[in-house]
C-alpha cells in the first residue's frame, strides 16, 4: 500500500516510521527544508500524560477575561474579524462545561498514556537519543486556590491510571532543590514520576533519519498547493518544488499531519477541521550555574509555561496567542518569560544568549485531536494536537497506521469517523 503523508513535523515523522513497520511504501512532504522546522522546532520538550486538565475548563473563561487586556498574559485572545476564531471561541466556551472537560480529560489522559508507552517501546527498539529525561514533570502551584481546583482533576486522572500524586511544598522542594528559591510562595504540587522529557526536534530528525534508511521517501522543499477528487476519493497531491516545478503525487491512501495549516487544506475538500493556531513562544539559554538550574521538568502554573532540561541548556515554553497565522515574536512576551526564569532560578542560565522561537500550536476547543478517517474515504487525519504534539505523538501515529491499515487501535480514544470503542466516548465528526 502507498501511503502519502503530508507534513514532516513530529506527528508526521511518527506516523511514517509506524506505517513503514505495517509494510507501507510511505512518503512524505513538506515545504521545509528539514523536518521538524515548524512547531515541532523548540516546543517545551514535556512528554507529559499529567497535563490533561484541557485549556477548556470551568475555570478558564473568568481566566480568559481577566487576562484580555495583559500583553504578557498566559492566554491572550486577539479578537480578529475572522468567522474561524469565532467559531472555535463558542466551541470553547462549551469545551468549557464541567462533564465536556471530564470527558476530554478521560480521552486526552488515555491517548498521552499509550503515546508515552509507545514511546518508550520505540527507544528501547532503536536506541534513539535526544537529551531524553526520565525523571517525572513536577507541577507547582504559588497560588493556593489553583492548587486547590488541582485536587479533583488530578483524582480523575488518579482514576484513569495516571500517577499523578498531589505533594506539600517541602516535599517539591526535596524533589527539586532548585525550587528553593521560591519555598515561601509555594502552595504545593503535583509529580508524576512516570513523566518524561526530551528535545522533540532532535528526535524527530533522528527518527526521520531512520526512517530514510529504511525506505521512507522525503520530499522535502515541497509546498503541497492542491487536492484533487476522483468520484469522492482523494486522487492526487499538486505541489510545487524548490525550483518552482509543478509535481502530481499519487497514493493509495493520505495521512494529513499539517498541524495549523490542516484546516486550509482540508477545506478545500469541503472538510471543516475546527482547529486554530496558539502561537506559543519559548526560551532556549545555556546553563550558566549548575547550582541553580532545575533537573526535573516543571510546569508552572502561574505562568503556564513548562521548564525542560535538554542537555546543557534549559527550554523554557507557554503561552498561548490566538491571532491568526502571525509568527511575530512578541519582545514584551519573550521578556515576561525569561523574568520568570530569573526569579525562579537567579543566575541558572545566561539570558544574555538566550535565543527566542514562536511556533503555531494547531489547538482544537477541546484539546483533542483528530485521528482517524474523513468523509473523503482514502483521506485519513492525524492533526489538532495543540501543546500536546510531542505527548501524543507517538500513539497517534501508532494508532493512524492502524486505521489506514485496516486494523482497530488498542487505544480506547474518541476516533474521528470510526465507531467509540468500550467506553471510550462519542466519535469525533467532521460537518
Amino acid at each position: 500500500m502507498r501511503v502519502i503523508v503530508l507534513g514532516a513535523g513530529v506527528i508526521g515523522v511518527t506516523t511514517a516510521y509506524y506505517l513503514n513497520r505495517r509494510g507501507c511504501d510511505v512518503t512524505v512532504i513538506d515545504r521545509q527544508a528539514q523536518p521538524a522546522a515548524e512547531t515541532s522546532f523548540a516546543n517545551g520538550g514535556q512528554v507529559s500524560v499529567s497535563h490533561a486538565e484541557p485549556w477548556a475548563n470551568p475555570g478558564a473563561p473568568w481566566k480568559t477575561l481577566k487576562w484580555l487586556l495583559r500583553e504578557d498574559a498566559p492566554l491572550l485572545f486577539r479578537p480578529r474579524f475572522d468567522p474561524r476564531q469565532w467559531w472555535w471561541g463558542l466551541s470553547f466556551l462549551h469545551e468549557c462545561l464541567p462533564w465536556r472537560t471530564r470527558h476530554n480529560i478521560r480521552q486526552i489522559v488515555q491517548l498521552g498514556s499509550y503515546s508515552r508507552d509507545m514511546l518508550q517501546a520505540l527507544r528501547r527498539d532503536t536506541g534513539l537519543q535526544y537529551d531524553q529525561r526520565t525523571q517525572g514533570i513536577l507541577h507547582f502551584y504559588t497560588s493556593a486556590r489553583e492548587f486547590d481546583a488541582a485536587v479533583a482533576p488530578t483524582k480523575q486522572m488518579q482514576e484513569l491510571g495516571c500517577d499523578r500524586r498531589l505533594i506539600s511544598a517541602d516535599e517539591a522542594v526535596a524533589l527539586e532543590p532548585a525550587l528553593r528559591h521560591i519555598r515561601p510562595q509555594l502552595a504545593g504540587a503535583t509529580y508524576t514520576a512516570a513523566d518524561e522529557s526530551g528535545d522533540a526536534q532532535q528526535f524527530t530528525r533522528t527518527l526521520a533519519a531512520l526512517c530514510a534508511a529504511r525506505g521512507v521517501k522525503f520530499l522535502m522543499n515541497h509546498q503541497v498547493t492542491a487536492l484533487r477528487t476522483t468520484e469522492g476519493r482523494l486522487h492526487h497531491v499538486e505541489a510545487v518544488d524548490g525550483e518552482g516545478r509543478y509535481v502530481q503525487l499519487k497514493a493509495n491512501n493520505y495521512v494529513m499531519a499539517l498541524g495549523s495549516f490542516s484546516p486550509l487544506l482540508a477545506q478545500q475538500l469541503g472538510l471543516r477541521l475546527n482547529i486554530y493556531p496558539a502561537k506559543g513562544y519559548s526560551v532556549t539559554m545555556p546553563i550558566l550555574d549548575e547550582s541553580m538550574a532545575h533537573q526535573v521538568s516543571l510546569t508552572d502554573d502561574e505562568y503556564k509555561l513548562v521548564f525542560s532540561r535538554l542537555g546543557d541548556r534549559l527550554r523554557i515554553a507557554g503561552t498561548a496567542e490566538l491571532n491568526g497565522y502571525d509568527r511575530n515574536l512578541n519582545p514584551v512576551r519573550c521578556q515576561a518569560i525569561v523574568r520568570r526564569v530569573e526569579q525562579l532560578f537567579p543566575g541558572a542560565g545566561d539570558s544574555s544568549k538566550a535565543q527566542f522561537w514562536t511556533g503555531l500550536r494547531p489547538a482544537t476547543p477541546s484539546n483533542l485531536p483528530y485521528i482517524g478517517r474523513s468523509r473523503v474515504p482514502n483521506l485519513y487525519l492525524n492533526t489538532g494536537h495543540g501543546t500536546l504534539g510531542w505527548t501524543h505523538a507517538c500513539g497517534s501515529g501508532s494508532a493512524i497506521s492502524d486505521i489506514v491499515c485496516g486494523r482497530r487501535p488498542e487505544l480506547d480514544f474518541a476516533f474521528t469517523g470510526l465507531p467509540a470503542a468500550g467506553g471510550g466516548g462519542q466519535v469525533q465528526t467532521i460537518s
